[in-house]
Formats: C-alpha cells, structure tokens, sequence
C-alpha cells in the first residue's frame, strides 16, 4: 500500500498509511512500515509523530544513524516536542552515547515528569555508564604499588605524564593477555565469533581477495568490513556490559535475592512496567523463549504480592498472562498459550476493563483459529465486535470472521461480513484490505452462485492486486476470475 507509481504519488491518505505503518511497526515488519511512514511523509512531510515513528524503527533494525536523523528532524520545529526528545535520547543510547541520551532523558523527563517512559531511560542510561566507566559503589580502591615511575616533565613546560620502563624496551602484549581478549570477544560474539575466525581465514588467501564481485567491489574489502563490524560490535558490547561486570552483577543481584526473595521492589509499578517492556521487546525481536522465561517470572512474584503491594494485581496479572500466550502462539505450543489467554479473558471481565476484554477476545480468537475450531473463534471475535476501535481494527475483524465462516461453509455469513469489511476498508481507503475483503466476497458469491457479482468482486481485487505490485495474489486472482467467468 505504501507503493507509488511514477510521478502521481501516494495512492491514499496521510492517516491511512500512518495506521498501516503502526500496524506493521506491531508485527515486526519494521522494513515495510518504514516505507509506509515514508510514504506519509511524502503527504505531510515535517509531520513530527510520523519521523518519530519512523525513528523508531530504525532503532529496532540498528540503524541509530537515521533514528538520530528523524528525531532530530520531529525536534525541527519544536524543541520541547517530549516524543522527539524521547527518540532523540533512545538513538543515542542505541549509538552507545550514553551520556548524551541521558541528558535527554533528563530534559524530557522535566518537560513531562509524570511520563515513566523517562524515568526508566534515565535509570538504563546511568547503568549503561556505571557498567562502561565502573560505578563508584562498587570500585574499590587501593594504595598499593611503586608510583615512582611517574614524573612531571623537568623542562617545566607543562605537566606531562610519563612512563619510564625499567627495561627501555617495548614489552609484547602477553599471551594470556591476547587469550584473554578472545575469550571475551568469544563471549560477547557467541556463535558470530565462528563468521569471524571465518572470514580472518579467508583474508589469508592472496587469490581470493584480489578477486572482485559482480558489482565490482573487491572482495578484500567486503571482508575488512565485515570483520570491522564485528570489532565494533564487540567493543560496543564490551561497554555496554563487561564481562566482568555481568558476572559481579550476578553475584551481587543472588546475594540480594537471597536476602529479599519474599519481598516486593520499593517501586512494584515501575518494576512491573520496565519488565513488560523487556517482555515485549524480546518477543518483538523475536526471542520467544526469553520472552516467555522473563513473564512467567514476573508473574510468579507479583502473584506472591497483595492488592496493597499492587492495588492492579488482577490487571497486571491479566497482562502477563496475555504476554505469556503470544510467546507460547511464537513456540507453536497452542494449548498452552489458550489456557493463558483464557486467564487473560476471566480477569479482564472480573475487572470490567474493555480495552483488556477487547486485547483477551482477540488473542482467543487467534488461537482457536489457529487450531482449526472456527466457531469458537467465531463467538470470540464476535463478542469483541462492539470493542473495535477504529476503521482497520473493524475490517480485519470483519474479515477475520468471515473466513471463520467460509472454513465452516456457511456461505451467506461468509459474505456478510465479507461485505462489512470491504465497507469498513473502502471507509480508510486501504487498498490491501479493500483487495482482502473483495476476494472473500468472490469467493463467497461463487459458492452461492451469484457469479455476476463473484465476477465484479474479483475484477475490483484484480485493480488492487495491480496497484500494490503483488503478483502472487494477482496470478492467483486471476486463475479465479476465469473461472467465475466461465460460470458466467
């Protein structure tokens, strides 16, 4: 939807491509809803929520360079914009500037001190430093040694420092020091540390490297750069947390664990509200298993906590519960993962909250469709009808049912809701689920027989399928269209 087709530019509105591009943002696809922001900032193209979002998947694909490009752009014109200021200290911190995102983090946090969002960067940032210079808490110091071998500069102009060898001689860099500095690029590489020993090896061979690739680079130089990635990677991580550091961190937080394992952090909503966003950021990154491990043991403590420690507890319970089905939806493990969003839908009810009902419903319909048992999933999406908010919710949903129906072949309410999609797409103008929704209608139509219509309805998803470049669908579509015609 995000495509244009030579000089006569987007094919629909602002709004539209910006839902598409959240929406894509939300499943991961963060190339594809780059493009859809871009496409919306071709419309509108100083608009300041739409580069912050497109910031926000840069960061997600590692790209910190552009990130800092659209925030600073969404700072342009207003700079105490708080979302701007947000993105801007996130790129920075991505990039390893830690203590540049941390003034940011500080100057959003006075502009919007309610925001949590801030506070947890501040808290990240400052330990990102403290694991990089050493935190002063944890440094012991002592006075041991010969000093002696520094001196002042005797010419007396200036207070240069230097080192004075016993030897005279260049010392080599030791052995144990050289084995040292590869078990931990080793531990900070994990299994990239095999594509580097991989790739130093092909630099050894002379013939190789001299050869160029079809595009004409030298292959030399992909190789350096490739292994200079790598070294940047490695020494990025090495900042961001010693080796040293995770394993004293470790201990430490046993020790503190040890000592208060019954009982709650001095601050259980910004504990619980970091550790969703770790949750969530994990499975978006597509580590399930982290994911999954990370909620079930938030859950085990907040579980053990009262309603005075936690005066949302069934809230926050509902919400890890939910986390913990999309992870076990990831691993494949269906009955499971209902079982949790079951939980999810109970305690969302004994709550009255809509917005949770709404999200437990959908994750519950998902399920049961995965699993092949359409009317249950029929009884969900349909009870979470009146819950939808806005134009591309409605039409996937719609759509989502009428397939429920079509799988059962129950034909008129198949097309029945086929038709509320198409009307609920055609209302936001968006060109993939008008394509969508005009298929399920044909579809439906020619199992009842009303080939006249099945025919006006494939030809209408023939026009999208062009419009968006999607030959897959377009073939398929057209295979269709033949043969309603020949029914015809």
């Amino acid at each position: 939807m995000s495509d244009t087709e030579g000089d006569q530019g987007p094919k629909s509105t602002f709004s539209t491509y910006m839902a598409e591009g959240d929406q894509l943002f939300h499943k991961g696809e963060y190339v594809k809803a780059i493009e859809s922001y871009s496409t919306a900032l071709i419309i509108q193209p100083d608009d300041k929520n739409c580069l912050v979002c497109r910031s926000k998947c840069y960061v997600k694909m590692g790209d910190p360079d552009n990130a800092l490009s659209d925030a600073e752009a969404s700072l342009k014109e207003d700079r105490e914009f708080f979302k701007g200021l947000y993105q801007k200290a996130e790129a920075l911190y991505t990039m390893g500037d830690f203590e540049f995102a941390l003034v940011f983090y500080h100057r959003g946090q006075k502009l919007r001190p309610e925001l949590q969002e801030f506070r947890l960067g501040i808290q990240k940032a400052q330990e990102a430093i403290d694991n990089s210079v050493g935190s002063p808490s944890s440094v012991k110091l002592e006075n041991k040694g010969d000093l002696s071998f520094f001196y002042k500069a005797a010419d007396g102009r200036g207070s240069t420092v230097k080192t004075v060898r016993p030897t005279g001689v260049i010392q080599p860099v030791r052995r144990e020091t050289r084995q040292q500095n590869q078990r931990t690029a080793k531990q900070l590489l994990g299994e990239l540390y095999r594509d580097k020993e991989y790739l130093e090896k092909l630099l050894e061979d002379e013939d190789l490297v001299k050869s160029k690739m079809r595009g004409g680079s030298r292959l030399q130089d992909v190789i350096v750069n490739c292994i200079t990635y790598l070294d940047t990677r490695t020494e990025f991580w090495r900042q961001q947390k010693p080796i040293y550091a995770r394993d004293r961190d470790r201990k430490l937080m046993q020790q503190k664990w040890n000592r208060s394992r019954q009982s709650p952090p001095s601050d259980p909503t910004r504990y619980v509200l970091r550790n969703l966003e770790e949750i969530d950021a994990a499975l978006t990154a597509g580590n399930a298993e982290s994911s999954l491990k990370k909620a079930r043991g938030v859950l085990k403590s907040v579980q053990a906590w009262s309603e005075e420690v936690v005066p949302n507890k069934k809230e926050v319970l509902g919400n890890l519960h939910s986390c913990i089905g999309n992870a076990l939806i990831d691993l494949g493990e269906m009955n499971k993962a209902l079982d949790h969003h079951l939980k999810d839908l109970a305690l969302a009810r004994q709550c009255k909250l809509p917005d949770a009902l709404s999200r437990a419903l959908d994750n519950v319909g998902r399920v049961y469709a995965r699993i092949g048992k359409f009317p249950q999933a029929i009884e969900a999406w349909e009870e979470k009808i009146p819950l939808a908010h806005g134009g591309l919710e409605r039409t996937w949903l719609f759509h989502e049912i009428g397939r429920c129906y079509l799988e059962l072949k129950r034909h008129l309410e198949a097309r029945d809701y086929g038709a509320r999609s198409l009307v609920a797409a055609d209302e936001i103008a968006d060109e993939k689920w008008q394509l969508n929704a005009s298929v399920l209608v044909a579809q439906s139509d020619m199992v009842l027989g009303n080939f006249t219509s099945s025919v006006a309805h494939f030809e209408k998803a023939l026009d999208r399928a062009k419009v968006l470049q999607d030959d897959p669908a377009r073939e398929a579509i057209q295979k269709a269209l033949r043969e309603a015609k020949q029914r015809l």
